[in-house]
């Protein structure tokens, strides 16, 4: 059962190449499933958060925390009777675009592109789902419904301001309305984010034994969380103990989206979806009070964890084999794989179009094959703590197989 103010497949505002529709399957399924088939998707796997993809098999990567996202919002859109498709959709497509290195190589590729119109992550995912993931006949990207494009456009909020050219390119094709909110389902998807990065943050950043278990348990809301599972299971284990504990910290986190939601719906009451696009602030939040306490949480692990001197010291080193990829194929695109020099050859020495293909073909790389192919190209060994190993030794196939 979905509430009048759910997207619904069967008034989707289509896609911007007409389809048949399946029999068994809504759109928004489809576009689900294909996000799930995207090569872009299954890259995630050797993209990092914050640790490198290869220093340890426990830590998060992009690919783990999406669908950490995806469960979380797919039981709060159940909860709020959104269309679960669309969410999931949205919530699977969100880290698409991101670079190898996590922000850090963000944060890399955006002084790189700041002659070129910049870089964002977010842009970048609608650039790979509407251009660069090339494998059907009649058109470029996975053509997915204005809907989930809507999503991953702004389910952060409106877009207004400069507007980055990825994104700029593709909304003078196909109208998503950048100055209004999104769906519910798309906001949803927006803060199962936060919940889930939140959350597996302080597991990883006690696993890297950044900081302790008793540190955590002085923090807001987690003080409560340890408290009660004192109560209940006195002299637990120790790695139990603090799991009992992030369990309940996570389902703190979604109880107060859910009751915090409903209530701000109820007040609107809204009848459809665009009520929820044209309400003019976000309908899907925290309270007051956990926001607050989550500020405190984030400032804990921006001391503790991303700023710690050991992971400092690897945004240094990963930092470098960004900066020094970048101009490597900006002055010699023939080293760029096959595929990609047709692009080059097509764009006839624009330079601006130039740093845009080197741009998309870089923040496609994993985390191993781009040191692995910094390393061929320079000649250099890599530095201590960046030497990958594994798959990320084979040759591009053709321009889906890494980059």
């Amino acid at each position: 059962m979905r509430a009048p103010y759910a997207s619904d497949p069967l008034r989707s505002r289509g896609r911007l190449h007409p389809e048949e529709e399946s029999a068994f399957r809504s759109c928004f399924q489809r576009d689900r499933d294909r996000i799930i088939h995207a090569s872009a998707f299954r890259r995630l796997k050797h993209k990092t958060q914050v640790f490198i993809e290869h220093e340890g098999d426990y830590f998060r990567t992009r690919l783990t925390h999406s669908i950490e996202v995806g469960q979380v919002a797919r039981t709060i859109a159940g909860a709020l009777e959104l269309n679960q498709e669309l969410t999931e959709a949205v919530a699977l497509a969100h880290d698409l675009g991101h670079t190898p290195f996590g922000h850090t190589g963000e944060d890399a590729m955006h002084e790189l592109m700041a002659p070129y119109g910049g870089f964002d992550h977010n842009a970048q995912a609608i650039r790979i789902v509407t251009n660069l993931e090339r494998t059907y006949a009649e058109w470029d990207g996975l053509n997915l419904t204005w809907e989930t494009l809507e999503g991953i456009a702004k389910h952060n909020g409106p877009v207004t301001g400069q507007i980055p050219y990825a994104l700029a390119d593709y909304n003078r094709l196909h109208d998503l309305e950048l100055s209004t909110h999104a769906s519910a389902e798309a906001q949803v998807a927006a803060l199962s984010d936060d919940i889930a990065y939140n959350n597996h943050d302080l597991h990883d950043g006690l696993r890297a034994e950044l900081f302790s278990t008793d540190e955590l348990a002085e923090l807001p809301i987690l003080k409560g969380c340890f408290a009660e599972v004192d109560r209940l299971y006195p002299g637990l284990n120790y790695y139990r103990r603090r799991h009992e504990a992030l369990r309940r910290f996570f389902g703190v986190l979604v109880g107060d989206v859910i009751d915090v939601s409903r209530a701000n719906i109820a007040a609107l009451k809204p009848e459809r979806v665009e009520d929820i696009r044209d309400a003019g602030r976000m309908m899907v939040r925290f309270s007051p009070d956990i926001w607050s306490d989550l500020k405190v949480i984030r400032q804990f692990l921006f001391q503790r964890m991303y700023r710690a001197p050991e992971v400092v010291e690897m945004r240094k080193k990963v930092t470098r084999i960004v900066l020094e990829l970048f101009p490597l194929f900006m002055e010699s695109p023939e080293l760029l794989p096959k595929q990609w020099r047709k692009d080059v050859e097509e764009i006839e020495g624009d330079k601006l179009k130039l740093a845009r293909i080197v741009s998309d073909y870089i923040s496609g790389m994993t985390d191993r094959f781009a040191i692995v192919e910094h390393a061929r190209l320079t000649g250099a060994d890599p530095e201590p703590g960046l030497r990958a190993s594994g798959p990320g030794h084979i040759r591009y196939a053709d321009r889906i197989s890494e980059g």
